[in-house]
This record gives structure tokens, C-alpha cells and sequence, in this order.
């Protein structure tokens, strides 16, 4: 059984999603289950606060926001509901996974911190998926033209995006970069192929290069912790964890802070 909820607030403010799948044990004539995989997924690095239950690479529940400056607020909250709804306890999660950056500073140091606490509460182990990972992992499974390049950006500053590019099978072709855009962004990969670009930073790139016709724009992507499922499984069975006590978020950049002229 599925059993979803989307509302919203207001034409053009906050959306929440929230899905619940009913699950159960796989059984077999020759063992009475399968070891659970269980995780716990949180995603804060953009305007995004988004937290998904995950178990055997399967999501069974997950909620969402949209809406800036709300993660604080609303993260634990979003926990505690899909735990709650899914049957699932604390104790039975095997790992939390966090996307680790780059992304907002201040969304990015809620999940990270809200992350590591549970871990260290639970004894549970730390699992770090880095975010423009996660999104190449996100558009891949929606279903893409295998010969299309995929970059995905988050809106950092001005005209600069937090990027990296991946092929459709996520092979990463380009290393994670602060980059600003110009019409000569992406000039040599645009000749011969094309590109996907997707993520609250690709407008700035339409704005520049939407008149190349092998520039493809994905206008309501939006980064989710279901995107985190098959990284976050495929390293707690190998066994890829964080430093609970030393890991910090991926910021990219060093954060910035500004005071107003007298």
C-alpha cells in the first residue's frame, strides 16, 4: 500500500510531499529474512528540507519542504513524523546518511549536525553522499538519453553555481567546482554533446547559454534525501563511513560574513 500526501499553502509558497510505503520482511524457504539495510536520509543543502526512509535500497517513506530558512524548524519534526508513520524505531536504523555539500552553509550545518547527533546518540554509523552526486543519482533515475551529459548546479553567489558533470550512467567527467557562468561556460563539452543542466542554479546558466541548442534545462528539479538511496546503500555495504566526532559538510568555499556599512 502507498499512501502520499501533497499540499500546499497559498499559491506559490510552501509545497510539502510526504509518501509512506507499506513494507515487510522478505522471507525464503531457506531463511526467515533478509538482513535489513535500513537508513535514515537527510537532504539540507539547498532551500530543500527534505528527510527519506530507505530500506534494502527501497524508499518506504519520505516528506519535503520547499521553503527557505525552515530546516531548522522543521527537520527533526520530519523525522520523527516518517519514523512514526513508517513503524520504524530509532534503535532499527542501521545508518544515517547526510548529503555532505556543497551547498548552503547554514542548510548544510543543520543536517550535518542533525545527522552526527543521531548517530552518536544511536551508535549508528555516518554516511556522506556528496550533493551533486546525489542529484546526478536523482535525474538518472527519472530516466535520461544515455548520450546526454548531466550537470548539476546549485545557485551560490551572483553568477556563480557549485557544479560538476556526470554521464548518464554517473560516471563523474568533471570534478565538483564554484563556477561562475559566462558564455564561455561548458564550451568545448557543448560542441560535440548535450548537456542537461538541472538544480536551483541552472537558470543562471539559461540566462547565459539557453540559446545553444545542445543546452537542455530541467526547470522543476528539486534536490530530495530519496536521491541519497542507492549511494547511501551501496556505502554502508562496503562499509564507507564518516568520522562521526571530526566529519564537517563539504562548504566548497569558505563562508563569508558581511556587515552593513555604517
Amino acid at each position: 500500500m502507498i499512501r502520499c500526501l501533497r499540499y500546499g499553502v497559498s499559491s506559490g509558497q510552501r509545497i510539502v510531499s510526504s509518501c509512506i510505503f507499506n513494507y515487510a520482511l522478505r522471507t525464503t524457504q531457506h531463511s526467515h529474512y533478509q538482513p535489513l539495510t535500513m537508513i535514515l536520509q537527510i537532504e539540507t543543502a539547498t532551500t530543500v528540507c527534505s528527510v527519506a526512509l530507505a530500506n534494502q535500497g527501497q524508499v518506504i517513506a519520505f516528506k519535503e519542504v520547499n521553503e527557505r530558512n525552515i530546516h531548522a524548524e522543521a527537520i527533526t519534526v520530519f523525522i520523527d513524523e516518517i519514523l512514526k508513520n513508517a513503524g520504524v524505531k530509532y534503535h532499527d536504523l542501521d545508518a544515517v546518511a547526510v548529503s555532505s555539500g556543497p551547498g548552503s552553509y547554514t542548510g548544510l550545518r543543520i543536517g550535518v549536525s542533525t545527522a552526527k547527533g543521531l548517530c552518536y546518540a544511536l551508535d549508528k554509523p555516518l554516511i556522506a553522499v556528496e550533493t551533486l552526486e546525489a542529484m546526478a543519482g536523482g535525474m538518472i533515475a527519472t530516466g535520461v538519453d544515455p548520450n546526454t551529459l548531466l550537470c548539476p548546479m546549485i545557485d551560490a553567489r551572483r553568477m556563480e553555481v557549485y557544479t560538476a558533470l556526470f554521464n548518464a550512467e554517473g560516471k563523474r567527467l568533471k570534478a565538483t567546482a564554484a563556477e561562475i557562468i559566462d558564455a564561455d561556460s561548458f564550451f568545448e563539452q557543448l560542441k560535440n554533446n548535450k548537456i542537461l543542466f538541472f538544480g536551483d542554479g541552472a537558470p543562471k546558466c539559461r540566462a547565459v547559454l539557453g540559446d545553444n541548442p545542445n543546452a537542455l534545462f530541467v526547470d522543476d528539479f528539486n534536490n530530495s534525501a530519496t536521491h541519497l538511496t542507492q549511494m547511501a546503500l551501496q556505502k554502508l555495504q562496503a562499509g564507507l563511513f564518516e568520522d562521526v566526532a571530526y566529519f564537517e559538510p563539504f562548504y566548497l568555499k569558505d563562508f563569508l560574513v558581511t556587515t552593513k556599512k555604517a
